[in-house]
């Protein structure tokens, strides 16, 4: 390195007064000037050594390796990317067989709607595979259900009037049942009684087929997919395709016994208490390519912890109702349990552009400037003969540009480590 250093100077004592001299205030001027007025130029040197053009080598080799190799190839970054913006839609078929467990209006065939609740969710649906019934409830006053804790009692006073039971079905009416030794209540009568039956009440769900929707764009390019559209344009196909990650990876008709059974779960363990399980939708698309390429690909698995105890599976309530013939108002209340399927879909698109191109090819080039770090430091630090280097590697000259020197300097020892 050439460079214009700053010049010594003596500073002298301050005057008696405590006040700066005018001779600091001339020293300091000086060496702020001298630091303004600076400019360090690289300055040539040749070394001829096995051991520093190798490491020269080697790191160039690696960097130009990294940003061809990695960052060009592997990570695309010859190309602009894109998100993309999707909606799902299903459509459930098949129908099922439920056992009433001693109220034969539920022994009867359900179909889609009837196991599908809600009809409409976004992004998700749920079928039931298990319920707990209570048919013909109506507003009056009954005994609170015994398995309720908080509605227990053994007098009257442990029943007190318009006080709701925790958890329980109704308000207290102030009477304490002795037939139940539970409050008598208001409300919907007969209270549920929450006891799951032995055996899954609609069985043969595993069976159902769900036709699977889905729609997507990448807004920066202006294209769009989807998942039906990619296979032959025909009803016949879809009436007859399943989908297979290996022998129809495409078909959009997904039986869901399978796609419990592609995320590690057994079907006939979830039936009784439910579960969520995650389909998830991955479109990484090349746009430098035919559209046409442009595929989903679907994974499984389940998305609630099958160990927890607290609140296992999933379910919910909800109550048909009828008015009957005296004109009061009834309800069927349903405890479902069945497993809910949730759509996760993600993926980006890339096509060739010239500003992240030329950007990466920039950095890579100035990623190279870390070579001449690298064999400097081995020079300056490392080598036996580090002085001699770094005698021709730094030179200060001092004043106006008027001292002549040569242009580069060649070192032709083979410099040796230490």
């Amino acid at each position: 390195m050439c460079s214009m250093t700053l010049s010594s100077f003596h500073v002298e004592s301050s005057s008696s007064d405590g006040k700066p001299s005018a001779s600091q205030f001339r020293a300091l001027g000086a060496a702020a000037r001298n630091a303004f007025f600076k400019y360090d130029t690289p300055r040539l040197v040749s070394v001829h050594s096995v051991s520093v053009g190798l490491l020269n080598r080697v790191v160039q080799i690696s960097i130009i390796a990294y940003v061809v190799g990695f960052a060009l190839i592997y990570e695309k970054g010859y190309q602009q990317t894109d998100t993309l913006e999707s909606t799902v839609t299903t459509k459930v078929k098949g129908l099922v067989v439920a056992s009433g467990s001693g109220h034969e209006w539920i022994s009867r065939v359900w179909d889609t709607a009837d196991y599908v609740v809600p009809p409409l969710e976004n992004g998700a649906f749920f079928v039931t595979t298990n319920a707990v019934v209570t048919p013909n409830q109506q507003h009056g006053t009954c005994p609170e259900s015994p398995i309720i804790a908080n509605g227990k009692c053994l007098n009257h006073t442990e029943c007190p009037v318009d006080v709701p039971v925790i958890s329980g079905n109704g308000i207290r009416t102030g009477i304490c049942n002795n037939l139940t030794s539970t409050c008598d209540i208001f409300g919907w009568c007969p209270t549920e009684v929450d006891i799951l039956p032995e055996e899954p009440v609609l069985k043969g769900t595993e069976n159902l087929t769900v036709l699977v929707k889905n729609y997507i764009v990448f807004p920066r390019f202006h294209t769009k997919r989807q998942s039906i559209s990619l296979t032959a344009n025909s009803s016949r196909y879809f009436a007859t395709c399943l989908y297979h990650p290996e022998t129809d990876p495409l078909c959009p008709v997904f039986r869901l016994g399978d796609i419990v059974s592609f995320s590690g779960e057994r079907y006939e363990e979830l039936v009784h208490l439910g579960a969520i399980i995650g389909i998830i939708i991955e479109w990484n698309c090349n746009l430098d390519y035919d559209i046409a390429l442009c595929l989903p690909k679907y994974t499984f698995r389940r998305i609630d912890d099958r160990l927890d105890e607290t609140s296992k599976g999933w379910n919910f309530r909800y109550a048909d109702y009828w008015t009957d013939a005296a004109g009061e108002e009834r309800r069927t209340l349903m405890k479902v349990y069945g497993i809910r399927f949730v759509f996760y879909v993600s993926g980006q698109a890339g096509k060739f552009s010239i500003v992240p191109f030329l950007t990466n090819i920039g950095a890579g080039l100035a990623l190279l400037h870390v070579v001449t770090f690298f064999c400097d430091f081995f020079l300056l630090h490392v080598v036996k003969f580090k002085q001699q280097y770094s005698d021709h590697k730094f030179e200060t000259v001092s004043g106006y540009p008027t001292v002549k020197t040569t242009d580069s300097v060649t070192i032709a020892a083979d410099l040796a480590m230490k």
